[in-house]
């Protein structure tokens, strides 16, 4: 009988907006996942992947299992996956779990909807490689800023009072159909912000770069004088353009919220929704696609029209962007974290030190561990010998498999654990 529950070897990706070496929680956890691992003081370590993507497969370390990685093996036992996974899934793992480390900005971007990404797979499949919808969800390990949905509309009226090469860029029709535009009609405001944002995305490269350029030498000069430049939301984007010089993207500022998440804070990107993630480590939970359409903050392929065309252009304090973690019901220390979305939920599992003995307990889907912090002993009837289980420990459990803790820190554990609640 093969074992069900398994370590496995997780991938890094090492994008450029990764934070560097081990300032890098993702190269911290790896490191001390498998002290045998190198890691290279200059090099960005961007994101984990943990699960069967094909560009991130992750591998079994347990020898006595022929298959070398996830894939393969849920591939070769789909029931592992649990009933009603496997049939809403045809017998795929349904989410990818990763962790993030972020130094520079990433790219302005949404992801489609399941029938946009249909159709743009169909038009464009070297752009958009599969055919999946791709809400996700964040949850900060460290203090972590994004920019996510759009800001309230009196704040971007705000900036486009104060902010002349905003405004220029807009243009004066726009920016005052914006300006009129009333609270008591959404829809109205809906379509003023979309007629803003989209003059603002397709403006000239040139002329968009010379006013860019205005912008950031007039505030470079404010914040050397002293003065406050808040105003004109000065801090973020001399940051923006230092990390993207000429790029569209640093406007964007002036019309997404900026959230900051405190750890065990998460937010919840659903289709279509505006964002670009700015700094800090995070864990991440999204179905399992590809599919980003990007705009701006990025050297990869942009796709402005997609972009103007597809988003929600509902405006919202920041405040709202910030998802809930409910306490559950049968097990004081996990927090669930479970959005509108049947692909995936995440758990954040908290034990104190006083607990010696916990119980990781069966469900009816598979799901990946990651420990964050805490050590502990392993045992489960479904794995073929007991696991050593440390800071950086990834751990599959298959559907309808438990397993016990044997807690061995003197300050408690702090476990991940993602999954499938149908």
């Amino acid at each position: 009988f093969p074992p069900a529950v398994f370590p496995l070897s997780c991938v890094v990706q090492n994008y450029s907006w990764g934070k560097v070496g081990l300032e890098s929680e993702v190269a911290k956890l790896v490191v001390s996942g498998d002290p045998l691992v190198q890691i290279q003081p200059d090099q960005p370590y961007a994101e984990l992947w943990m699960g069967t993507h094909p560009r991130g497969d992750a591998l079994i370390r347990d020898n006595r299992i022929p298959q070398k990685t996830l894939g393969q093996w849920i591939a070769d036992n789909p029931a592992c996956l649990g009933a009603k996974v496997k049939d809403a899934f045809q017998g795929e793992l349904p989410f990818l779990f990763k962790v993030l480390s972020v130094n520079t900005a990433l790219s302005v971007q949404a992801h489609p909807n399941k029938e946009l990404a249909a159709k743009l797979h169909a038009q464009f499949p070297e752009h958009y490689p599969d055919a999946n919808h791709k809400p996700e969800m964040a949850i900060a390990l460290t203090p972590f800023e994004a920019m996510c949905g759009f800001r309230p509309v009196e704040e971007i009226v705000a900036f486009l009072q104060t902010v002349p090469e905003l405004r220029a860029l807009i243009g004066e029709v726009a920016a005052e159909q914006l300006e009129r535009s009333g609270s008591d009609d959404p829809r109205g405001v809906s379509a003023a912000l979309r007629v803003c944002f989209t003059r603002l995305m397709k403006s000239e490269k040139k002329f968009f770069v010379d006013q860019l350029n205005m912008l950031v030498k007039r505030i470079s000069q404010e914040a050397a004088e002293g003065k406050d430049t808040s105003g004109s939301n000065g801090d973020l984007l001399l940051r923006l353009h230092s990390q993207y010089p000429g790029d569209i993207g640093c406007f964007t500022s002036y019309f997404l919220n900026v959230v900051r998440l405190e750890p065990g804070e998460a937010m919840f990107l659903g289709a279509n929704e505006p964002h670009a993630y700015l700094h800090g480590d995070c864990v991440e939970i999204m179905a399992c696609s590809d599919n980003t359409v990007r705009a701006g903050l990025t050297p990869k392929f942009i796709d402005v029209l997609t972009l103007c065309e597809m988003l929600n252009y509902t405006p919202a304090p920041s405040s709202s962007k910030i998802f809930p973690a409910a306490q559950s019901q049968l097990d004081p220390y996990v927090y669930l974290y479970d959005p509108p979305v049947p692909d995936f939920t995440l758990m954040r599992i908290e034990i104190p030190a006083s607990i010696k003995l916990y119980l990781i307990s069966a469900m009816d889907s598979a799901s990946i561990l990651l420990v964050i912090q805490g050590t502990a002993v392993g045992t489960s009837t479904a794995a073929a010998s007991e696991m050593s289980l440390h800071r950086g420990s990834v751990l599959f459990i298959s559907a309808n498999e438990s397993m016990s803790l044997h807690l061995s820190s003197p300050d408690g554990m702090l476990l991940f654990r993602a999954c499938c609640l149908l």
